[in-house]
């Protein structure tokens, strides 16, 4: 009998489960069901406590354990829940000791903001043994008015570069194609290292130290923090992929300065300029926030625009959920059909666009890393299936593509 982890919400999070996963078998958890929870929407709060009351009853006997940013927060409220048996703070979900000493009397969540350990040599294994996240900061220094991540996750502390190296480096010996570098906020990595060196520079040596990893990509980065190195990695290291996502959450610089994001409209848009020029054919992605508070319908529009302006292909939309305890939420609230429906004005765009994407890669050769027999992904993070054949999970093939429909790429293995 497995652990049976459930995610919700980013990519640190699902590196974490995969870790929790291991620390809890080889503690002798077999059975358990870990939650993993979110705390970025209502929604994904709602959907994690719908997730528990059916593990509840479909396996009245299990031991269930919640986790994640939104039990941090309010660790009382999901303790309360049918079935709960423990809740562990974000500072000791990756602690071996924590999981082990599940059978003692439970300890009260640490409080977050006084935390600074980070998963420096956790390595784990993850599904397909194609893709892989590894974490290289955690936290958060900034503090947009929308965001309680700061809360959930403290402030920003990086793993040391040899930590990184070492994780990788047994992932490609483990039969990995791809590491995803992972945190809340990677543009912010390094100042709390030794020579407090940026992310390019971090992302330089371990492509010199590691040269055995055929693909890297980044999670998702700040407009206004790409520093100069990483800006010649773009532009020379082929190991990186030719995708970035940006988090830019709006097209308005007035919602812009009322999130206290620390980007404009025009830094998104000479980034993406900027990126194109270095190298031509980069992909982006976004992450985009629908019906914040005092938006109007002439503030939303720039939101679209931007989709255009800066050529933006796969977009993670989100209507504004408000928070409790931050500055957005004792703002001017928009009707919440209000949200929703801008939301869905936003995916329908950014369906378009990445069909569009999909329309201009038919006949082209793309090298394709295969996370399933007839699925994958290319360089541009575009999803590929196979219309005939098969390939090997963990396999890199370049294909020519036959065909593509609203949501893939078509391609024909020989």
């Amino acid at each position: 009998m497995s652990v049976e982890v459930l995610t919700f919400g980013c990519r640190l999070n699902a590196y974490e489960s995969e870790a929790m996963r291991d620390l809890a078998a080889k503690a002798g958890q077999a059975g358990a069901i870990v939650v993993n929870t979110c705390a970025v929407t209502a929604e994904a709060e709602r959907q994690a406590r719908q997730a528990i009351r059916r593990a509840h009853r479909d396996n009245p006997g299990a031991r269930i354990i919640v986790t994640g940013c939104a039990a941090q927060i309010a660790p009382e409220r999901w303790a309360a829940l049918p079935g709960v048996e423990r809740v562990i703070g974000n500072a000791d979900k990756l602690k071996p000791e924590t999981w082990a000493a599940l059978d003692a009397p439970p300890a009260p969540v640490t409080d977050i903001m006084a935390a600074t350990e980070t998963a420096a040599h956790l390595v784990t294994d993850f599904a397909g043994r194609a893709r892989a996240f590894v974490q290289v900061q955690q936290g958060c220094d900034h503090r947009c008015t929308f965001c309680v991540i700061p809360y959930g996750r403290g402030p920003s502390r990086s793993v040391p570069i040899g930590a990184i190296v070492e994780q990788v480096r047994a992932l490609v010996q483990a039969g990995y194609r791809e590491v995803v570098l992972t945190g809340v906020d990677i543009t912010s990595y390094g100042p709390d290292l030794p020579g407090r060196p940026s992310l390019g520079q971090m992302v330089r040596r371990l492509l010199a130290l590691v040269p055995e990893l055929p693909r890297l990509r980044l999670s998702s980065l700040d407009p206004v923090e790409v520093d100069e190195d990483l800006w010649r990695l773009i532009a020379e290291e082929p190991r990186l992929m030719p995708h970035l996502h940006l988090s830019l959450q709006h097209g308005a610089d007035l919602i812009l300065k009322r999130m206290k994001r620390r980007h404009l409209r025009a830094d998104a848009v000479a980034l993406a300029d900027r990126a194109r020029r270095l190298r031509p054919g980069m992909v982006f992605g976004a992450d985009l926030i629908a019906g914040f508070p005092t938006e109007t319908e002439e503030h939303f529009a720039d939101t679209l625009a931007l989709i255009e302006e800066c050529g933006l292909s796969f977009l993670h939309v989100f209507p504004y959920s408000e928070r409790p305890g931050t500055p957005a939420a004792r703002m001017p609230q928009l009707p919440v059909p209000v949200r929703k429906e801008r939301a869905a004005r936003l995916r329908e765009a950014g369906a378009k666009a990445a069909s569009r994407l999909f329309a201009a890669r038919v006949g082209q050769e793309e090298a394709v890393l295969f996370e399933h027999a007839d699925r994958g992904h290319t360089e541009h993070f575009a999803p590929l299936r196979l219309a005939r054949g098969a390939a090997t999970p963990g396999e890199i093939r370049r294909l020519r593509v036959t065909g593509a429909t609203a949501d893939a790429l078509l391609a024909e293995a020989a």
